[in-house]
């Protein structure tokens, strides 16, 4: 969420909608875990150190990339020309889609990904709980396609940051369904079912700002009605410490990797399914 530490305004928004999701849990009963809260905010902070490496480290393999491209989107025509930036969109909610899957069934990208489905309570400070070796996870891999077929790394870079900061509502459950909008937009109602760990809603439901992929490729879980979702890991994490928050999935893994005899043993353990 690059954009959210380099506006300050978008930063004043988020906690505004934060406090005002605290009082409306309050007020109906449904308690709010204020350390699993500032764990969040503590991984959050972690993240903010360790972004611009990330990002850096991105930029430079996408642009290195860029140079391969057999053909590009001339700079003077994406910059004003919305028909370029509406086929990006499409072209990077499709990757973003393909990374988000692949962060839930391979082991290697599971552990960076874990820390943000690790909160039992699905409130939107667990929605700054992110992973913090993003580059050393490979998900840059699903961009790189883009860059060969002409899109602009500025271009992918903005519109995934701006899918990130859409993605922010989406982690609470003050907002009900939205009717006719779910059968396009990633909602609420469809993230709540993302974030189960219940053994029916795992794996569902990937998309950044559009659904519709999910609906296509037989990923798409609708929330059930009637009743709450169980949230957090299928095997709990309880711990409040960033730290311990932000590696621990990473611990396991190369504890389990470093246990297996040669290196065939240990890709299967990286590269298999959580």
């Amino acid at each position: 969420m690059r954009l959210l530490f380099n506006h300050p305004w978008i930063l004043a928004i988020f906690v505004a909608a934060g406090l005002a999701e605290y009082f409306w849990r309050r007020a109906r009963g449904r308690g709010y875990d204020l350390g699993a809260a500032a764990g969040s905010f503590g991984v959050a902070l972690g993240q903010a150190v360790l972004r611009p490496l990330n990002f850096a480290a991105t930029a430079v393999v996408l642009f290195a990339v860029q140079g391969f491209a057999l053909w590009q989107i001339p700079g003077a025509t994406w910059h004003w020309d919305w028909r370029w930036w509406a086929a990006g969109f499409v072209a990077v909610e499709l990757a973003y889609y393909g990374f988000h899957r692949a962060s839930h069934q391979v082991r290697w990208m599971w552990a960076t990904h874990a820390v943000h489905h690790s909160a039992h309570q699905l409130v939107l400070p667990s929605a700054i709980r992110l992973g913090w070796p993003e580059f050393f996870s490979l998900g840059w891999l699903f961009f790189v396609p883009l860059v060969l077929a002409g899109f602009p790394p500025e271009m992918i870079g903005t519109l995934l940051a701006l899918s990130l900061i859409y993605q922010y509502p989406l982690h609470t459950e003050a907002i009900g369904r939205l009717g006719p909008l779910e059968w396009v937009l990633n909602t609420p109602s469809h993230h709540r079912a993302h974030h189960s760990c219940e053994a029916d809603y795992l794996d569902c439901n990937f998309g950044g700002v559009l659904i519709v992929f999910d609906r296509l490729f037989g990923t798409f879980r609708a929330e059930p009605g009637g009743r709450g979702l169980r949230y957090g890991l299928a095997k709990p994490m309880e711990s409040t410490n960033p730290v311990h928050i932000a590696l621990h999935e990473w611990g396991a893994l190369l504890r389990e990797m470093r246990a297996r005899p040669g290196l065939l043993p240990k890709l299967q353990v990286a590269l298999g399914r959580p």
